[in-house]
């Protein structure tokens, strides 16, 4: 069971021991710390936080407990109920929030669940309000309303429909084409709020023919829930069966894409954001962000349109971070994750399909023909677990030391570039590990990069 407080939130498995796992004493002590600081920042005398959740049978429980401390503390919560990350990204902006909980663990499995903390543009927090967050969470003082100042809870349940609205009002999202090509859709929505939001943002594209896995929101998910090949084999199959024109999954929250040809082949997690960059470039003239465990293929897509492309330190706050400072039209993350920053400037899957349907749309053939116009890069992703005694500082300059010929960026843990291929080892914001990916243009090759510096790592840990 596990505990993991970082800047951009707090995550965890259900139950346990307070201080070791995400128990009700530590739902509401960091609570309390965010809606305390969000409070504390804001002096228009707003006092409104948007709350959503998604799918995870401990849901109901936490927003209860989120949404209780901060009446509390004399905030007025508006409760999307179920609803999804994007969601909630838009209504904080909407409502003219000072900031937003989601409660979501992504793609965690479904003991874990977390907070999720936006300030009031409805992005996540930087670093420095997180840590400022995580300290006051530990000193736990804090200021609760006397009753005649307690907070309200107001439920909204029109989001949906209006991030659909949204969505079709985007200027590249083309929903004549799209009707027009009447596609035949297979959703695995992995038993959450995807079940909800992509089947009715599919109907108001245009999309008739919808068949929907997994579409019980209970929160028991029906295999594991992060959208990656070897979790979708009911989503390739059934595509196939059905003769569909394509397979999206989406994680627990919506805010990742995964997309399946017409063959059952998958199209690929990583080739999400280029096809859908490809798209946007081709109607927009600019530069892009992806974080640099990503595919090289966005870069070369970039350039292609005329672009410049930006590498950024894994992390949605650091994409979008990088986005700005080089005024990217479309940007994101290899996992399937597309930020499109004058919709928001949040990773949306729902956007995303819209996007990539009109992109589709325009396309004479198929999506494995769509797909055949993109570079065949593999990344081989892996990871190694850390023991808490393990100085990762000191193993990283170790391994720089011993690559220094070859260049380097040590911006987000250590990348190194070995001609037209890359491995970037860096520890994760989420779990005691260190990740290890590595690219090339052959699958075997990228295996072998990874290979070799797992085995320096054990080498130098030894």
């Amino acid at each position: 069971m596990s505990l993991i407080k970082s800047i951009s939130g707090i995550r965890g498995t259900i139950g346990g021991r307070s201080g070791d796992n995400l128990t009700p004493l530590d739902i509401v002590k960091f609570t309390a710390a965010f809606g305390s600081m969000m409070l504390a920042e804001n002096s228009t005398g707003n006092k409104k936080i948007v709350v959503g959740r998604d799918g995870r049978i401990s849901g109901a429980m936490v927003n209860n407990l989120v949404t209780n401390t901060l009446v509390g503390l004399g905030i007025d919560v508006v409760d999307l109920g179920l609803s999804t990350t994007p969601t909630v990204e838009v209504a904080v902006k909407a409502e003219g929030a000072i900031g937003g909980i989601i409660i979501t663990a992504s793609h965690n499995p479904k003991e874990w669940n977390a907070l999720k903390l936006l300030n009031s543009e409805g992005e996540f927090i930087s670093a420095d309000w997180g840590k400022k967050v995580l300290e006051l969470a530990e000193t736990a003082d804090f200021n609760y309303a006397s009753v005649d100042k307690l907070g309200t809870v107001i439920a909204d349940d029109t989001y949906l429909q209006k991030h659909i609205d949204a969505i079709l009002a985007y200027p590249l999202v083309n929903k004549e084409a799209i009707a027009a090509k009447n596609f035949k859709v297979v959703v695995d929505a992995v038993n959450s709020t995807g079940a909800t939001y992509v089947p009715a943002l599919l109907k108001a594209l245009g999309v008739e023919q919808v068949i929907v896995l997994n579409e019980e929101v209970n929160g028991k998910f029906a295999h594991n829930p992060e959208p990656l090949p070897q979790h979708l084999t009911q989503l390739t199959n059934e595509v196939i069966k059905q003769k569909a024109d394509l397979g999206i999954a989406v994680d627990p929250d919506v805010d990742r894409l995964a997309l399946v040809c017409e063959d059952g082949s998958m199209f690929g997690e990583e080739y999400t954001l280029v096809a859908v960059a490809d798209y946007v470039l081709q109607h927009k003239k600019g530069n892009t962000v992806s974080n640099m465990s990503s595919t090289k293929a966005l870069k070369e897509i970039t350039l292609k349109h005329g672009g410049e492309y930006f590498p950024s330190s894994v992390g949605e706050v650091n994409v979008v971070e990088k986005m700005k400072a080089h005024n990217a039209v479309i940007g994101g993350e290899g996992n399937g994750g597309i930020i499109v920053p004058d919709f928001h400037y949040g990773r949306d899957a729902l956007i995303g399909i819209a996007l990539f349907l009109s992109h589709l749309a325009g396309h004479k053939n198929g999506v494995k023909s769509l797909r055949s116009n993109y570079p065949d890069y593999f990344i081989s992703k892996n990871k190694i677990e850390l023991e808490k005694s393990i100085d990762v500082v000191t193993l990283f300059k170790k391994i720089e030391d011993k690559y220094k010929k070859n260049p380097i960026n040590t911006e987000d843990g250590i990348k190194i570039e070995f001609d037209n291929d890359w491995v970037h080892l860096r520890t994760s914001n989420t779990e005691p590990i260190i990740r290890i990916y590595a690219e090339s243009d052959f699958e075997s090759k990228a295996n072998n990069i990874a290979t070799k510096l797992m085995q320096d790592i054990k080498e130098f840990i030894a």
